[in-house]
This record gives structure tokens, C-alpha cells and sequence, in this order.
């Protein structure tokens, strides 16, 4: 178990890391520019940010949603599996009236 999460970490940090140097724009002096580009840059900058988020909060819903279709899955599947075992082990005593084995 302990292996699964010490080889999680780096790729998290990993990813962590990529995402944010998206958002860490401020940190570069662009003073040649005038303040139309200036303006247009830090919008693109925004809009590629805001893609950026509802792609990863996309990607993070489609993964919540499949982990639950995922466990109403097994659920149905142990019910069936359950209500089978139960009808395996059932009495069945017209099957013996049928077989003679009883009045």
C-alpha cells in the first residue's frame, strides 16, 4: 500500500509543478512592450488559465462520476452474485414433491 502512494507522489508533484508555471506568468518583466500588448498578453494569458482550470475540473468530474458508475457497478453485481447464492441454497420443496422424494 505504501508503494502505491510513494510512486503517486512524484507524478502529483509532477503535475502540480506543470500546472503551475501556467499560472506564474507575473514573474516575467515584459516592459519593452506598450501597454496594448501588454493588456492582450495578460488577457490571453487569463483565458488560456481559465481553459486550463475547467479542463483539469472537467477531467476531475469525468473521474468522479466514472469511480461512482464504477461502484453502483459492483454493487449490482454483489447483489446478483448474493441473491443467486441464496436461491442456490434455498429449500426447494416442490423440486422434492416433483422427484418423489416427498409427499
Amino acid at each position: 500500500m505504501t508503494e502505491i502512494s510513494r510512486s503517486r507522489s512524484p507524478c502529483f508533484l509532477l503535475f502540480f509543478a506543470c500546472v503551475s508555471l501556467h499560472f506564474i506568468s507575473g514573474f516575467s518583466d515584459d516592459s519593452k512592450g506598450s501597454n496594448n500588448s501588454s493588456k492582450t498578453k495578460s488577457n490571453a494569458i487569463n483565458n488560456t488559465g481559465t481553459k486550463v482550470i475547467f479542463i483539469v475540473l472537467g477531467l476531475v468530474a469525468v473521474g468522479l462520476f466514472s469511480f461512482f458508475l464504477f461502484k453502483l457497478w459492483q454493487k449490482k453485481k454483489r447483489d446478483e452474485q448474493y441473491a443467486r447464492l441464496l436461491k442456490l441454497f434455498e429449500e426447494d420443496d416442490e423440486l422434492e414433491v416433483e422427484l418423489g422424494l416427498r409427499d
